[in-house]
């Protein structure tokens, strides 16, 4: 076989506003002057790994520069996506595929679980002796990823959660009660943490805010809006959807039906029984008529028109970093950390860092972020997440 020099480049896991961005990068980085000769076909596939065993691709080669910049300003994911964890067997038709299209460069666009599936092609083409360099492009708009500071996607995601906030507060302003916003985020908080961000004045919403990092007490919750509906006549409430109990086992995964993903993971997003299951309690026992619940669910996703600038430019380049270390770091798998600078002005680099660092093992919410109260953020993290969101519209009340 001569030497491989084509690139294969997915999308998997849950799409985001930004995902697009980082394809685009990787993209145009490597049809650059600076790749050359090194890079030859661009493959493109179709719905992740499973596109790569079904053979499909679009030839990125031959889209223009002009329609993949439209592309990168596009929310949700260009080229579809998957959650296929790939197996032995998987692995052994990847690398089948990869010698006959001469594949020698593999980049793969997602959060923990796409990181942990670029890992295991990685492993397994080592021990099977295929020349092949991974790199892992990383995105999750839950931003949990081990290896960054804040992941592509986390930024628009949570710009979303916070204009969606400010407009529901305003709408509680008019008519009053409780209403209860159900935001995505399994293990980790930073997503309900955002809606933080839409206080203007001392008395917006949301009013309490409930995290996955704390252990939830249905007797403090009703506590907890009783003393909002005392202090500020009504009460908005944003919630995670992976909020647990006592047992650590998330209270809407008990609600769900049991659907779980390749990887394991139970599907909450697409059921409103958490935030239905919040609002019976609030009406049986603090006596509130108007209550209200809503679930953003997948909405936070692929929103057109709420992107963070700043997301999606570090999106972007994250992609085209991927590139760069794949043919200059002198790794054959790794992924790209991002990495806020310690200076006055907000800055990140990228920097090469083991796939491992990704893959599998999340990471939460860091206790500085979390109020003493167990139902709020603290300065801190309004401090690292404010400039990851951007301005957010400034609203007037009366």
């Amino acid at each position: 076989m001569k030497k491989a020099n084509n690139v294969v480049i997915a999308q998997s896991g849950g799409p985001s506003m930004v995902i697009n961005a980082s394809l685009v990068g990787a993209v145009l980085a490597a049809r650059s002057k600076i790749a050359g000769r090194r890079i030859g076909r661009i493959y493109g596939a179709v719905h992740g790994i499973e596109g790569i065993l079904k053979g499909d691709y679009l030839d990125l080669r031959k889209v223009s520069e002009k329609m993949l910049r439209a592309i990168a300003s596009t929310p949700s994911s260009a080229l579809g996506s998957c959650r296929h964890k790939p197996n032995l067997e998987d692995c052994k038709r990847i690398f089948e595929e990869f010698r006959r299209k001469e594949v020698g460069y593999f980049f793969y666009i997602g959060g923990n679980d796409s990181a942990d599936a670029a890992r295991i092609v990685a492993e397994e083409a080592e021990k099977a002796g295929y020349p092949l360099v991974c790199f892992h492009i990383p995105k999750t708009i839950d931003n949990d990823l081990r290896s960054c500071d804040h992941t592509p996607g986390y930024g628009s995601a949570a710009r979303f959660v916070a204009c969606a906030i400010k407009g529901d507060d305003l709408d509680n302003r008019a008519l009053g009660g409780v209403k209860i916003d159900v935001i995505m985020g399994c293990d980790a908080g930073f997503l309900a943490a955002a809606s933080a961000l839409a206080r203007q004045r001392p008395d917006d919403g949301p009013h309490l805010i409930y995290l996955p990092e704390t252990v939830f007490s249905e007797e403090r919750f009703v506590r907890d809006v009783k003393s909002a509906m005392k202090k500020f006549g009504r009460c908005v409430i944003a919630v995670s959807e992976g909020i647990r109990g006592k047992d650590g086992i998330p209270i809407g995964a008990k609600l769900a039906d049991g659907e779980r993903d390749s990887h394991g993971n139970v599907q909450m997003s697409g059921t409103g029984a958490l935030g239905d299951a919040l609002a019976r309690i609030i009406k049986a026992k603090c006596g509130i008529k108007r209550v209200r619940a809503d679930t953003f669910g997948y909405l936070q996703r692929s929103f057109p028109g709420v992107v963070s600038q700043t997301d999606r430019e570090e999106a972007f380049l994250a992609g085209a970093a991927a590139v760069q270390a794949a043919l200059e770091s002198g790794e054959t798998k790794g992924t790209i950390g991002i990495v806020r600078e310690d200076s006055k002005k907000y800055k990140v680099a990228y920097a090469v860092r083991p796939i491992s660092d990704a893959a599998k093992e999340t990471r939460s919410m860091p206790r500085e972020f979390i109020a003493s109260n167990g139902c709020d953020v603290t300065q801190a993290f309004i401090d690292y997440a404010r400039p990851l969101v951007g301005e957010l519209p400034d609203c007037a009340v009366f």
